[in-house]
Order: structure tokens, then C-alpha cells, then sequence
């Protein structure tokens, strides 16, 4: 019904983002039909950067009868701002990337068939006079 397995369900339980569900007198766990959207709801915030451990902090003030919602913003804040990073972080890389596929192409239009163009050697930093 919410796409995890059962092992995740079980997880979630200890760590207190999904209260423990009733048990059938065989020992069945027995979720109350708003444990689906708790579910769903601990999926999304993960997938958009929360932790267990934030989430559990998070509806335990909201259980208790606060209100987070302050919280959740800042730290959504920062977890945009974190993302913002690896963004250009990893634009720079596409560019060295871009860069070295071109340089490896003519290298590889200059390298006879069959023979080593030594790509990877390429990668690594020629000495300085100061690493002497």
C-alpha cells in the first residue's frame, strides 16, 4: 500500500516516525489506516533530504502538541542551501568532465589503432619543483 517492505515498517517503529502499530493475537502488526499517509510522509521528507533522526524530533513536537512547522522550514532551508552546493559542485565537475572527454577524443584521433593512449596517466599531475 505505501511501497516500503515490511523490514522498513519495522525500522521506522524503534526510531519513532511510526508509532508501534496493535498486534493480532498472533502476533501481527495491525496499522491503523493513517499509518499509509505517515508512511508516505516519512518517504517524501527523505527523499528531499530530512533524516530519521530529524523527522523523529519533528513529529514528537507535533505529537506532543507543538508546532514545528518553524523548525521544518529552517531546515529545509538549509537543506536547499546544502543542495544549492552540490549543484555547483557537480556543474564544475560536468565542465572538467566535458573538457577531459575532448581532450581524450584528440588524444585518441592522434593514437594509432591498437596502441595505448595513456588517458588515465593523463589524470595525474605532473610534479612540481617544489613536490622535489
Amino acid at each position: 500500500m505505501t511501497g516500503v517492505s515490511t523490514d522498513t515498517l519495522r525500522h521506522y517503529e524503534p526510531v519513532r516516525v511510526l508509532p508501534r502499530p496493535a498486534r493480532t493475537a498472533g502476533g501481527y502488526r495491525q496499522y491503523p489506516p493513517e499509518a499509509a499517509d505517515r508512511v508516505r510522509l516519512i518517504r517524501r521528507a527523505l527523499g528531499l533530504g530530512f533524516s530519521l533522526n530529524e523527522l523523529t524530533r519533528i513529529l514528537r513536537v507535533r505529537e506532543a502538541g507543538g508546532a514545528p512547522c518553524r523548525h521544518v522550514h529552517a531546515l529545509a532551508k538549509e537543506k536547499l542551501a546544502q543542495l544549492d552546493l552540490k549543484v555547483s559542485d557537480l556543474l564544475a565537475l560536468r565542465t572538467q568532465l566535458q573538457i577531459l572527454v575532448t581532450q581524450w577524443g584528440d588524444q585518441l584521433d592522434r593514437t594509432p589503432e591498437g596502441k595505448r593512449a595513456g588517458l588515465l596517466e593523463s589524470l595525474i599531475p605532473p610534479l612540481s619543483t617544489e613536490d622535489h
